[in-house]
């Protein structure tokens, strides 16, 4: 999984059905077979830390390093994430035993890191970084395994087996540093059944590391690059004292075992999850809250609202009915076009385009056409799609434009093509500034900065225009009622009608139905976990919707019933209400759960959770004001106006 760029692009991917993975492939990626002894190669990923998270390439540190080095050609979403895949010198061998090997020995001497190599070293130490490789595009795996039961017998304890993805680069003890210098490498093989005539074929189905520290003295190597481990736990960890030059030598070895594990189920192992009950009990409570919000609405709609219309409708006591207070009062103001249309539109252009596009990419992922085996197709994806789905933004901003009776359409145009990317790009330029500067493979090089201003210039601005051209052009929505050409006075309001306890009760149901599904997202954007189950993503994002638009029609409701017809606005910041809560939570979860003391990581922290927050309103602001105008619309045109 992760660094904070996999969960950035342009929204927060807020949010198969079945938690089996067994699916997860795009259709036409195929195996690769190996046959005994061909070669498998390793490649280095990144190293990346929860406590800064900062990527760096993996040879920003001094390991060995092969003949020539090349790196592989990323997509957008890979360079995004902060990946450099690189190749390595490991020599693996296909079901090709090797006891012990020493890298980048020459003449059998050890490799000698500088004070300042050796500084380096020992702060990525401290700063909990971790290695990540892959073979065969499966990502290297640390087994953790876990009593699940605290029985004084040894015998009855139960082994709980999880995976760490990637392994520590080393660890610390009583002030010291140690190296994982040796690298124990167990691959598992699936043996496929071939005809009696043919040569047996493998795959690689699982790749598992066991990293050791072991000091210089305690590894014997000869001239021909072997080396002998020392038995049982004599041994002593290779330290790394920043303060001189530290020699050792970089090992590893390699361990084939046969696999039950087909290839199509080979990343079953690195999605297991743990908590799958967990899951299910989020998307009860959500049910729950759902069913309560929809309680609600049926007794406002059924039994007040039906009142309310019977009473307006009746001819028989006309002043009886003059004098009723009510949502009927405001008939004539209630769709008078509200201050700023231009921007009211734009904004909800823009969430009309975040919606399509993180509806389609939630999709896609819970049929598993985007799965962890296809780096970066998720991000790249929901890059293209937002471009994409400029055209609806468009459509939807310059139809509502027109009919809050803007005339400039193509200034309108040009603000809902530019108002919230630009905001995200300028917010994402700030940050990858600073993360330049510490020089991480999280700063998004110079030339895929052009190429994406070229795709926001190129095809997002284009199609916003086209949509926003022919949404102008279409007939206005059909309000049922007649505006007055003078403003209805609005009598005084009370406490409970302020703007901000709106905001406040209007978001903690919506937000109660997901945010157990906010904690698995957030872990895999900041704790480099691996997030997959997009069916329960796609369940929450539906209940999402449902709960944002039964709540913003409850607010709408009782804002009308108060006689306070300047409902545009206030509608739309109040149904985002939720995005508050997101913003508490991530500082709930900043202050409790992250281990980020520096100014930088911190900063990168809250500026991409601004990113998240803004969308979030923006996504929630979007679903709550379209469910309110089509209930004003609704109930304006089921009473007999004079």
């Amino acid at each position: 999984m992760a660094t904070a760029m996999d969960w950035l692009p342009w929204s927060l991917l807020l949010f198969s059905l079945m938690c089996e993975t067994s699916a997860f492939y795009v259709p036409g990626v195929a195996p690769i077979n190996f046959h005994q002894n061909d070669p498998v190669e390793i490649k280095a990923v990144k190293l990346t830390s929860s406590r800064t998270q900062l990527p760096y390439e993996y040879y920003s540190l001094p390991f060995c390093q092969p003949s020539k080095i090349t790196y592989k050609a990323e997509n957008l979403g890979e360079v995004l994430r902060g990946d450099r895949i690189v190749n390595t010198p490991f020599q693996v061998l296909m079901n090709s035993e090797k006891k012990c090997e020493v890298l980048c020995s020459q003449s059998n001497k050890p490799v000698t890191l500088t004070v300042e190599q050796s500084r380096l070293v020992a702060e990525r130490i401290t700063e909990d970084y971790y290695v990540h490789l892959i073979a065969d595009n499966l990502p290297v795996a640390t087994r953790l395994e876990l009593y699940s039961n605290r029985d004084s017998d040894d015998k009855k304890k139960e082994k709980d087996v999880q995976f760490e993805h990637g392994y520590r680069l080393g660890f610390t003890d009583v002030n010291k540093i140690y190296l994982h210098n040796h690298l124990s490498f167990i691959l598992y093989y699936h043996r496929e059944d071939m005809e009696e005539d043919q040569e047996h074929t493998y795959r690689v189905v699982r790749f598992e590391v066991i990293p050791q520290s072991i000091r210089l003295e305690d590894l014997k190597a000869d001239e021909k690059s072997s080396c002998t481990l020392p038995e049982g736990t004599n041994s002593s960890p290779q330290e790394i004292d920043p303060t001189k030059e530290n020699q050792l030598y970089f090992t590893y070895s390699v361990h084939w075992e046969e696999s039950d594990i087909k290839w199509a189920s080979r990343w079953d192992t690195y999605l297991t999850m743990s908590d799958v009950q967990i899951h299910w009990f989020s998307i009860i409570n959500s049910v729950v809250v759902v069913f309560f919000l929809s309680g609600i609405l049926s007794m406002i709609i059924i039994r007040t609202l039906r009142k309310d219309i019977a009473n307006y409708n009746k001819e028989d006591d006309i002043e009886d009915t003059m004098e009723e207070s009510g949502w009927k009062l405001v008939h004539g103001d209630v769709f008078r076009p509200p201050q700023y249309p231009m921007i009211l539109s734009s904004l909800l252009g823009s969430g009309i385009q975040l919606f399509c596009m993180i509806l389609i990419v939630i999709f896609v992922a819970m049929l598993g056409m985007l799965s962890p085996s296809s780096r970066g197709a998720l991000m790249t994806t929901a890059c293209f799609l937002f471009m994409f789905m400029g055209v609806f933004g468009g459509f939807s901003a310059g139809r509502l434009y027109r009919t809050l009776k803007g005339h400039r359409w193509k200034k309108g145009a040009f603000c809902t093509a530019t108002l919230y990317p630009g905001v995200v790009f300028g917010i994402c330029f700030v940050l990858n500034c600073f993360i330049w500067g510490k020089h991480s493979s999280g700063a998004v090089p110079f030339p895929t900065m052009v190429a994406l201003l070229c795709m926001w210039f190129g095809i997002s601005l284009p199609l916003v225009y086209l949509g926003y051209y022919f949404g102008f052009r279409k007939q206005p929505y059909d309000n049922p009622v007649r505006t007055n050409q003078i403003p209805r006075q609005i009598p005084e309001q009370r406490w409970y009608m302020n703007r901000f306890v709106g905001i406040l009760m209007a978001g903690i149901l919506p937000f109660g139905a997901m945010f157990i599904e906010l904690f698995f997202i957030f872990s895999a954007i900041w704790e480099n976990q691996f997030y997959y189950l997009f069916g329960f993503l796609f369940l929450v994002f539906i209940i999402l919707v449902v709960s944002c638009s039964q709540i913003s029609i409850v607010m709408v409701y009782f804002q009308l019933c108060a006689e306070d017809y300047r409902w545009w606005w206030r509608n739309f910041l109040v149904s985002g209400g939720s995005a508050f809560y997101v913003l508490v939570y991530a500082i709930f979860y900043f202050v409790n759960k992250l281990d980020i003391v520096e100014f930088i990581p911190s900063l990168l922290y809250f500026g991409y959770t601004a990113l998240m927050v803004l969308s979030f309103w923006l996504l929630t602001g979007t679903i709550g004001f379209y469910a309110a105008y089509m209930f004003v619309r609704k109930i304006y045109a089921a009473v007999k106006i004079d």
